[in-house]
């Protein structure tokens, strides 16, 4: 109850109302207590001088006990008190309650030896002759100047008590009505000033717990009202600073999870505490298996690990190039300290240098082949150049010979240049294509009725197989049947005498699958997945002649029509080459 702050109020205020009420009772029963006994010893005191007045007068020695018995006694009754006559030894001679005969001694009487000696006294005591206790008043009485006896009134103090009693009853019962409404009041008055508080604490926990939306009631213009105030100031403060930082998490998580560089953050223990999909993508690992893990068991990369150090030491930038050999990609990592901004974490950023190194292997391969293949009819054109000087045009018959020869080195040199300038448009995608709906007939038998001499030549048969019920393609037919003949003829040179070329397509699933399948020599597995590069071939196909373009051409025509291109073989039982063409819609 004492956690609750309206009782913290009304309690305290309840008890003090009580106390002072009570504080109050007693110093009112006291006080009106003394009163009552005033005006009591007063009345006593003028009754004692009028009876003592009139005893001086009547008393002798020759007054008898009876006659002074039967005085007391009617003197009791007229002032309607308790009258003793005490003899200066302290004898009781008259008594107008008692029978004096049966009294003790009074003089170790505290009221009795005040008045010997001061000539009046009075106390308040039990008295065990009545019973209860009573108000004793004395005085001494004097004839002709010498004191005679002592004279004593006396009343009962019972009905001062009942009236006192009475008094304290009233003034409990006004006591616990005032207590009461007290209380009540109390109560009322902290209910109403903690309700204010009541409500700013619900609020408030409505904030806690995220909802800055809400407002403090504002019902007054005390403390409280001016709290609220401030807090509603609060709220709309932080709800500003909550939704800009919500903002600028959407845009770094937005940019974290789009972006094509890993990026991977660590602690000055090296327990990685953030990484974004890209970087999960290049180490195959997930975010729940990376976070709170070391570096070294997160990314399983010994290099990684000694960047870390190395940046750890030196407090700058280091960059390594390295290759995650389970998934075949090279990366290049780079890493920051970021002491001025988290104390001992460091940065680090990844970056997918497989396809730069790709295209690097190519361009290397595209020089070291165009050398290749310009080296030889160069070195032709060369040797043929210097015996014609050398003294061969004075023999016509070989200097024709040199000079056919030397045609032919010039005709491969023209066909190498229009295939490279061919390709170079192919790829740049400055080759427009005239597409239409074309049944697969419409490029397939072109392309064999051009080839199927050359096939006879090299006694190779030729079948073609095409039903007449497949759906159009959306296809240039020239550009494809350019295709199909540059995989039949590489199929007519790799495929000796008595063999066999099946040329068909087929449809599949919103395609068209147009293949050439030979039963040559075949193709190394090791050679497959490059044949399609430029200038590529196979040793069996050096000594074949030409370019080595005539795969790579066909395979970005293929693409341009948005479709794929791929080769299947077995080394010494021929080749398959198959492209699928879209239908038209």
């Amino acid at each position: 109850m004492l956690h609750n702050i309206r009782w913290r109020i009304a309690i305290p205020s309840i008890i003090l109302i009580l106390l002072t009420m009570l504080g109050l009772g007693i110093y009112l029963s006291n006080f009106l207590r003394q009163v009552y006994l005033s005006e009591l010893e007063s009345q006593l005191a003028n009754a004692a001088r009028l009876v003592a007045d009139d005893l001086a007068i009547t008393y002798s020695d020759d007054n008898s006990s009876e006659s002074l018995e039967q005085a007391a006694r009617h003197w009791g009754d007229l002032v309607g008190a308790r009258i003793t006559i005490i003899a200066l030894d302290g004898t009781v001679v008259g008594d107008s309650w008692e029978n004096r005969e049966t009294m003790d001694n009074h003089s170790d009487r505290a009221e009795v030896i005040q008045a010997l000696a001061s000539g009046q006294g009075k106390s308040i005591r039990y008295s065990n002759t009545t019973g209860f206790e009573m108000l004793y008043y004395a005085i001494l009485v004097t004839a002709k100047e010498q004191p005679v006896a002592v004279l004593r009134l006396a009343l009962p103090l019972q009905a001062i008590d009942t009236k006192v009693a009475n008094l304290q009853r009233t003034l409990a019962g006004i006591t616990l009505l005032v207590a009461g409404l007290a209380t009540l009041m109390t109560i009322l008055i902290a209910n109403r000033t903690t309700r204010p508080i009541r409500e700013l604490t619900l609020a408030a926990d409505r904030m806690a717990s995220g909802d800055l939306v809400a407002q403090l009631p504002v019902s007054t213009d005390d403390e409280v009202g001016q709290l609220s105030r401030s807090l509603n100031r609060m709220a709309t403060q932080l709800r500003n600073e909550v939704e800009a930082l919500q903002t600028e998490r959407g845009k770094l998580t937005a940019i974290l999870q789009q972006m094509t560089d890993g990026l991977v953050m660590v602690d000055e223990q090296g327990v990685v505490q953030m990484i974004n999909p890209a970087a999960e993508a290049m180490f195959g690992i997930s975010r729940e298996q990376a976070i709170n893990q070391s570096l070294a068991g997160a990314l399983r990369q010994h290099q990684v690990v000694e960047l870390w150090q190395r940046t750890q030491q030196s407090g700058g930038v280091q960059t390594i190039t390295f290759e995650v050999a389970s998934k075949r990609i090279y990366l290049q990592g780079i890493a920051a300290s970021l002491e001025q901004e988290l104390s001992g974490s460091v940065l680090f950023l990844f970056q997918n240098l497989t396809r730069q190194r790709y295209l690097e292997t190519v361009r290397q391969d595209f020089i070291s082949n165009v050398s290749h293949e310009l080296r030889t009819p160069l070195a032709a054109l060369k040797a043929l150049t210097e015996t014609l000087s050398e003294g061969a045009l004075d023999d016509p018959p070989a200097a024709r010979r040199f000079l056919e020869q030397m045609d032919t080195e010039v005709d491969s040199l023209s066909l190498m240049v229009t295939e490279l300038l061919e390709l170079s448009r192919i790829e740049s995608g400055r080759v427009p294509l005239n597409l239409k709906p074309t049944h697969a007939s419409k490029i397939l038998a072109p392309a064999v009725e051009r080839l199927r001499l050359q096939a006879e030549r090299a006694g190779l048969e030729v079948l073609l197989d095409c039903p007449d019920d497949l759906p159009l393609v959306m296809a240039d037919s020239q550009r494809l049947e350019q295709v199909v003949v540059n995989l039949l003829h590489n199929a007519i040179k790799f495929t000796p005498g008595g063999g066999r070329i099946d040329v068909s397509a087929r449809g599949a699933l919103n395609t068209v699958t147009f293949s050439v399948k030979d039963t040559g020599i075949g193709i190394a597995v090791d050679d497959l997945p490059r044949i399609f590069e430029r200038f590529f071939k196979v040793d069996r196909a050096r000594s074949t002649g030409g370019t080595g373009l005539g795969l790579a051409i066909s395979r970005h025509l293929v693409e341009a029509h948005g479709g794929i291109i791929w080769a299947e073989s077995i080394e010494g039982r021929g080749s398959t080459f198959s492209f699928s063409i879209p239908v038209a819609q």
